[in-house]
């Protein structure tokens, strides 16, 4: 697999169920050692790095079924995932120094602002097993806007939500794209992919198939047989016709 993301785009990446698309964001994102390969990011060889290392290094990634802590609050899920935590050591939690507060209400205050942008302020105080799906959608990618992120690798962002919110979640990621963010999106709502993508990346049986702008892949005949695959008898008509 070849795949290049350019800083500023949102790109898609699409393949058929079991192509090796999840596995690919698990190997780039550090929780599965690559066999073979190179990752490079932002000038830098990861290859190998621990996912936390790799999310300091603003690379991070959300799960196709939302993650975090079910009992606490929207905000305090928020909170959790913000950068440079201070720790939590006991001596920390009962001497409380300076330092240590005043991250906490940055944090706080970066998990409000967060809450405001994806329109999660009616429920920021909710417990995150209260939310629906699309809400839980919203506080997974809140939970990756909280740790300063560069490149966010989306892993089915849509999927499971009613057509209102995601819509919505469509909105949020093109409006994050306009200030500044990089993502590379998996999505089998091939409509979210053509609104939003652009270059997309077709993966096949683990390898790269095609690339290019989404309405020259669904004209791609190697795409529709990766996806529908062909008629039986396809490879003998079309040898009769180029014949004649």
């Amino acid at each position: 697999m070849d795949l290049r993301v350019e800083a500023g785009t949102i790109t898609g990446l699409i393949g058929p169920n079991g192509a090796g698309k999840t596995t690919l964001f698990n190997c780039v994102s550090g929780l599965l050692p690559a066999e073979a390969g190179q990752v490079v990011f932002d000038g830098n060889d990861i290859t190998g790095w621990r996912a936390d290392r790799v999310t300091r290094r603003g690379l991070v990634r959300t799960f196709q079924i939302a993650r975090g802590f079910p009992r606490l609050s929207v905000l305090e899920n928020l909170m959790l995932y913000g950068a440079h935590q201070p720790g939590e050591a006991l001596w920390r939690a009962l001497a409380r120094p300076p330092a240590v507060a005043a991250r906490e209400e940055a944090l706080r205050a970066r998990a409000f602002d967060v809450g405001r942008r994806l329109n999660l302020m009616a429920v920021i105080n909710a417990a995150a097993s209260d939310l629906s799906g699309g809400q839980k959608k919203l506080l997974e990618l809140g939970r990756a806007l909280m740790t300063d992120p560069k490149l966010i690798l989306l892993d089915e962002p849509i999927a499971g939500v009613n057509p209102t919110l995601a819509g919505e979640i469509a909105s949020h990621l093109q409006a994050l794209r306009a200030d500044g963010l990089t993502f590379l999106i998996i999505e089998h709502h091939l409509d979210v992919i053509a609104r939003l993508c652009d270059p997309v990346v077709v993966l096949a049986e683990g390898r790269h198939l095609a690339e290019g702008s989404f309405a020259a892949l669904a004209a791609d005949p190697r795409v529709q047989e990766a996806y529908m695959g062909r008629r039986i008898g396809e490879p003998q008509a079309q040898a009769r016709r180029a014949d004649t």
